[in-house]
């Protein structure tokens, strides 16, 4: 996820192109460029750091131009360094845009594009669409015609922001898959990621639907469809929005608008691993000595990794926290060993400790990290990345599912290339998981009821979650959610672990969270719910079968699908308790107390 904006009227567009940068910076904070045009001129100023820094660093405010756009990043091809940074350009220097998202397609296009004679200066999937659209424009009419014609032919998720130094007059918007707004000025025009880029100039906006472009001047605005290039009719909206809402689209916390980022999030890491997923599979099949670690969440995420792999790869993982691995498994690593670490910012020191650990014995090491660049990175040999973008709330919401979205691909991969499923059975997960963003979207829908489930459970002192199998982990999660914004105390538990101790606890009233998809264990699980009933426990049931109905004091209904996919659409809603509770009882879910986002000591 990166920020994107353009600018054209009558201001000075750096000036105003940099002060929309600062207010995109939750969307991207590893580098920052600009590119604003003069009598035919392109000036392109662009350097690792914050906006803060590169503003300083570069003199950002000191580029000449009635227009131009600007762009800071979140990396996801190519590590944050200067020549990485956006804007990116055409071989002619005439063309220059900025990008929002992952082109899945970029190194088929590369080498097509080096064959007929392109100069690449960086590693990122963005610069193929410059010298794309510069190719195009050798056999075309317009500018327009060939930014059509090359935008077609980019497979996976694109906003863009585009300007040509042959057209003064004019800047280009694209969206597909990738956030893009227009603000409506008076005399001057914006595009960007987000409202509160433009806020403070306008509120008048339009917002662009996927496959749809803009071509605007400072004086006007026309948005067609990428497809035939004809006009479509658009609303100008008005937002009443102040700037520190809009930074939240809305929202009242990051969190919750974080978690309602998962459906996109969920595409961007799809689609971002489609092409890679196969190469890492085969590169790690030979392994049958296999270790996942990680710390919190991403524990949680390695622990779905496993049944994952048990089930579909026939593959045993050993999944250790991080901080414990060094010293228990400290004389089991050797080069016949795979460790796939999972660490959403790359930065975790016991999940780095346990990293260079198995890199000294000579173990195969796998990174799964939100964060390009990080030091996870630099150490491991493979690296699968999330794509979920920056993540402010520090409890993780949308960088847990979009690692389950990886594990759930890296599976598949893994016991095709072993021949360990039926081919069928995978194809049809396959097909399954891209479905999953839209079963997200569904249970999204059930925010409200939500909300007013936690007004009747804001005083409760202890929840219990329970799960079976793969619904364990997912237990597990939804107490860590609890426990850490709301400060209730939660414990996350196997469900047949209840009678053997936990069960003594259970008395009238007792909030008892059960994780109860269809599939292998739903009728034992049935047997646990009911135990714990019979003791008096308020029962809140997850599933789709209407055997929990009977059983259940309320039931969270989310949509059937296979069980192993379970573990991404069962944790939203106990995301959303959690956030409900948390703030009913006048808690910041965004800063919950004693915790950081990244751990970065041990």
């Amino acid at each position: 996820m990166c920020g994107i904006i353009g600018y054209i009227g009558d201001r000075k567009a750096c000036e105003v192109i940099v002060k929309g940068l600062k207010r995109l910076e939750y969307r991207g904070y590893d580098s920052v460029g600009v590119v604003t045009e003069s009598n035919g001129k392109l000036y392109i100023k662009k350097g690792v750091g914050s906006v803060d820094e590169v503003v300083e660093r570069l003199n950002l405010l000191d580029m000449p131009g009635k227009r131009g756009v600007g762009h800071t990043r979140w990396a996801t091809h190519g590590v944050p360094n200067d020549i990485n940074a956006h804007p990116q350009m055409d071989c002619t220097g005439k063309i220059a845009l900025v990008h929002n998202g992952i082109i899945e397609n970029f190194a088929e296009l590369k080498e097509e594009l080096v064959e007929k004679g392109h100069t690449f200066e960086s590693d990122t999937d963005t610069e193929i669409i410059a010298h794309l659209i510069e190719e195009e424009l050798k056999s075309s009419e317009t500018f327009e015609d060939a930014l059509r014609k090359a935008l077609l032919r980019l497979k996976g998720s694109f906003a863009l922001g585009v300007i040509y130094t042959e057209e003064p007059d004019r800047l280009y918007f694209v969206r597909n898959e990738s956030p893009l707004v227009l603000g409506i000025g008076n005399g001057e025009m914006f595009g960007a990621s987000d409202v509160p880029a433009f806020l403070e100039y306008t509120n008048r906006v339009v917002f662009l639907d996927d496959m749809e472009y803009a071509v605007v001047t400072k004086n006007s605005w026309v948005v067609k469809r990428l497809e035939t290039g004809e006009e479509v009719r658009k609303e100008v909206k008005t937002v009443e929005w102040t700037l520190e809402m809009a930074e939240k689209a809305g929202f009242p916390h990051f969190m919750l608008k974080e978690i309602y980022e998962q459906p996109r999030v969920l595409r961007d890491a799809i689609h971002g691993n489609a092409k890679v997923i196969g190469d890492v599979a085969k590169e790690i099949a030979k392994y049958n000595k296999i270790f996942i670690v990680a710390m919190g969440t991403s524990y949680h995420a390695g622990l779905v990794g496993k049944y994952l792999f048990q089930r579909l790869a026939k593959k045993v993982p050993i999944v250790e926290d991080a901080s414990e691995f060094r010293y228990e498994f400290e004389n089991l690593i050797d080069e016949d060993s795979l460790v796939i670490a999972i660490t959403q910012s790359g930065e975790t020191a016991d999940t780095l400790a346990a990293m260079k650990l198995a890199k000294r014995k000579g173990a195969k090491v796998l990174a799964i990290v939100n964060v390009v660049g990080s030091m996870a990175t630099r150490i491991a040999d493979l690296t699968l990345y999330t794509h979920a973008g920056p993540e402010i709330g520090v409890a993780a919401t949308k960088t847990y599912t979009t690692q389950l979205a990886v594990l759930t691909m890296l599976a598949i991969e893994l016991a095709r290339t072993l021949g360990t499923a039926d081919e069928e059975y995978l194809t049809k997960l396959e097909e399954s998981l891209r479905g999953i963003p839209d079963i997200v979207e569904e249970v999204l829908n059930l925010n409200e009821p939500l909300r007013e489930l936690a007004k009747g459970l804001k005083e409760k002192e202890n929840f219990f979650y329970i799960g079976r199998g793969i619904g364990v982990p997912t237990a597990l999660e939804g107490a860590l959610k609890l426990k850490e914004i709301s400060y209730i105390h939660a414990e996350g538990l196997s469900a047949g672990e209840l009678k053997h101790g936990p069960l003594a606890l259970i008395e009238e009233g007792v909030p008892v969270v059960a994780i109860a998809p269809s599939g292998k264990t739903f009728d034992k699980m049935l047997g646990n719910v009911e135990e714990a009933k019979a003791r008096g426990a308020y029962i809140i049931a997850l599933g789709s079968s209407e055997r929990l109905r009977g059983v259940s004091d309320a039931l969270i209904e989310i949509p059937e699908v296979d069980e192993l996919l379970t573990p991404i659409p069962y944790i939203v809603p106990l995301q959303l308790l959690a956030y409900h509770l948390a703030v009913l009882r006048g808690n910041d879910p965004d800063k919950p107390r004693n915790l950081a986002k990244s751990v970065t000591v041990e």
